[in-house]
């Protein structure tokens, strides 16, 4: 995140001037380990623990959210700062991340059986590979913001270009090269370029939305209009609007395992310094035209551990438990921090 197209086609996945329909109808892959980033650069990392939530304060429930504990992440190489999305894999026990300079991030997470975050290790990074095999970096188009998972693959948002990209899944070796990419609307291609798709999310096995990806765009003209999504399907593109409010900014999305949407946004501004919120889209209000306001699940500000609140992933416990992870994005500057943090969805 950076804080400072064509006709509509109606199939998915464009793919050597080819279109690709339907591929987001398999089933979710199996959460099994399986080998990530084996070729890629080993970091060296340690992380601090980050007890309470709440500064000062040893508050542990947030409305429906419930602090579990967080880490403070510590690299020795700047490359694997910016975390701007995240998948949590084996029910929490390793994650996937891309950051806003075209890397792959992959790691295990050292964890209670509630879920309580205790250490991260193996950390490497990879960059990504356009379907060349050239780096996005070397082609411009390496701003990527937002990833998710379907049964057809990865799917990463690159704001800058206003483009969804297809990897193939698993990324055994980190060379993978991309498989093409997503068919957008041309009012998204046309989205502001610092203002473009921040937010991904591919929906669940069992909901209405299952074979779409959703797509919300990070800002919007002025703090008087609101926010734009899509839901991106084999058949085309429907655009519905999340309500802005208070000037908070969407930077990332995920599906709860009931179809619900959880929205996460950020504010970081000299006026109002800086801010998260998390919001919750019901699944019947998640359609064509609707113009959405959700429900406030929490509202965060400097009094608490946040920063540049980027990167949203939802993991489920073997207790059934269902977990959120929040990722903030460092900029790869002294001046912020990469935090990891887990909250507990009360039911």
């Amino acid at each position: 995140m950076s804080m400072a197209g064509g006709r509509h086609r109606s199939g998915l996945v464009r793919l050597a001037g080819c279109v690709i329909a339907a591929v987001l109808s398999a089933p979710l892959p199996s959460a099994l380990a399986q080998d990530l980033l084996s070729e890629g650069e080993v970091v060296k990392s340690r992380t601090k623990p980050i007890e309470t939530f709440h500064i000062g304060r040893d508050d542990t429930r947030f409305g429906k959210l419930t602090f579990l504990g967080g880490l403070e992440v510590l690299a020795s190489d700047r490359k694997i700062g910016g975390l701007s999305g995240l998948i949590s894999l084996d029910g929490g026990s390793r994650f996937l991340a891309v950051t806003d300079n075209g890397h792959w991030v992959s790691g295990k997470v050292e964890q209670k059986a509630d879920g309580t975050p205790l250490d991260l290790k193996d950390i490497r990074f990879a960059p990504l590979l356009g379907a060349d095999g050239k780096t996005l970096t070397a082609r411009w188009g390496h701003d990527t913001e937002a990833l998710t998972l379907d049964g057809s693959g990865l799917y990463v948002t690159a704001e800058t270009r206003n483009a969804v990209y297809h990897y193939p899944w698993p990324l055994s070796t980190g060379r993978e090269k991309m498989i093409g990419e997503v068919a957008l609307p041309e009012s998204a291609r046309k989205l502001p370029r610092n203002a473009g798709l921040e937010s991904l999310a591919a929906a669940p096995d069992g909901s209405p939305h299952h074979g779409n990806l959703i797509a919300i765009a990070e800002s919007a003209q002025s703090g008087l209009h609101d926010l734009t999504g899509y839901i991106i399907g084999p058949s085309g593109s429907k655009r519905f609007t999340l309500q802005r409010q208070d000037r908070f900014d969407a930077t990332d999305a995920a599906f709860l395992p009931n179809g619900d949407l959880i929205v996460m946004e950020r504010r970081f501004s000299l006026r109002d310094l800086i801010g998260l919120r998390l919001r919750r889209i019901a699944e019947e209000d998640l359609k064509a035209d609707a113009v959405i306001e959700g429900e406030l699940l929490l509202e965060a500000d400097f009094n608490t551990q946040i920063d540049n609140m980027e990167a949203l992933a939802i993991h489920q416990t073997e207790a059934g438990d269902t977990i959120l992870t929040l990722v903030s994005d460092d900029n790869r500057s002294i001046l912020q921090r990469t935090l990891f943090l887990r909250f507990r969805l009360e039911e």
